[in-house]
């Protein structure tokens, strides 16, 4: 016959197992009665993934990019969906550049596909494939194989390669045109059937960064100079929130890295294809940014008394 000892608590489980409950039903009424963050309301909406729970954090920042376009080598992809950068920032006490904050659901960066003219038939000419030696002959096989049928529509996303923390936001140099107003380090992912889930211009280790400026650039060759502008600034009522209308960031100076992952196990065949339409790697002249939107600040404690 079975042990008793072994289907019996012992006092000391008896103990263990009311404590536990009584940490459950603890842990319930706490969980009810923890305090849900408020949401901010009416014209303060779009401050809603603000990160009102860091500790100093000064203000909120909500900005579209509304239309533009980004030139990387050869190819050009006009802005056609809008893309959102939102957060929050500290001031600094030392320097004019602000510390940026992640917004509060992880998504600063939005992740808005943009339509690339064309398709892969734009993308990828496969008779631009010359050379006799065997491994031009592989390639130009290959992409036959995979780009004369009917998946052809691309999309380019813009997504963030750095934490949150590595975007330079200066509103006095956005507000004065000159210098960098916004650094922000990128990576582009080309999306299609046939080119995988992992095809990327630009890593986290190798990314491409945009030094935006709303003032002239200064590019290397054969790029000319382009100006942004600030915009057009007004307040809401109360006074408590900035509103830049207009706004336009430029950046002709970046460089940008050789595609990578594209076709997924093909990829060693794929990535020069892509290499070689785009012109990449591309250095620093040969590539364009312009960024077209509208900027929302406000302070934190405006958005908190705001909120419902």
């Amino acid at each position: 016959m079975e042990n008793i000892s072994t289907i019996r608590p012992s006092a000391r489980g008896l103990a263990g197992i009311a404590a536990a409950t009584l940490i459950a039903a603890l842990a319930a009424c706490w969980a009810i009665a923890a305090p849900v963050l408020a949401a901010p309301t009416g014209e303060f909406a779009p401050f809603a993934q603000c990160p009102l729970s860091t500790p100093k954090l000064s203000g909120c920042i909500f900005a579209t990019t509304e239309s533009g376009e980004v030139t990387i080598g050869k190819s050009t992809v006009p802005i056609t969906n809008p893309i959102t950068l939102q957060g929050g920032f500290i001031e600094s006490r030392t320097s004019t550049e602000d510390t940026f904050v992640e917004a509060a659901n992880g998504e600063t960066l939005s992740r808005s596909p943009q339509p690339v003219p064309g398709g892969l038939a734009g993308l990828v000419k496969c008779d631009e494939i010359t050379g006799t030696e065997p491994t031009a002959a592989v390639e130009r096989l290959f992409c036959e194989t995979v780009f004369q049928n009917g998946l052809t529509g691309v999309t380019a996303t813009t997504e963030l390669a750095a934490p949150a923390s590595s975007i330079g936001l200066d509103e006095e140099n956005l507000l004065e045109e000159t210098g960098t107003a916004l650094e922000l380090p990128v990576k582009v992912k080309l999306s299609n059937p046939l080119l995988g889930e992992e095809c990327y211009i630009g890593t986290n280790a190798n990314h491409i960064t945009f030094n935006l400026t709303t003032g002239t650039t200064s590019p290397p060759s054969p790029n000319k100079p382009i100006k942004g502008k600030k915009g057009t600034l007004t307040d809401n009522e109360e006074g408590n929130i900035l509103t830049i209308i207009g706004n336009s960031l430029v950046d002709n100076s970046f460089s940008a890295p050789e595609a990578s992952g594209c076709g997924g196990p093909a990829a060693f065949l794929l990535d020069p294809v892509i290499d070689l339409k785009l012109g990449l790697p591309a250095a620093a002249g040969e590539n364009t940014a312009i960024l077209d939107g509208t900027l929302k600040q406000a302070g934190k404690t405006a958005v908190e008394e705001h909120s419902s």
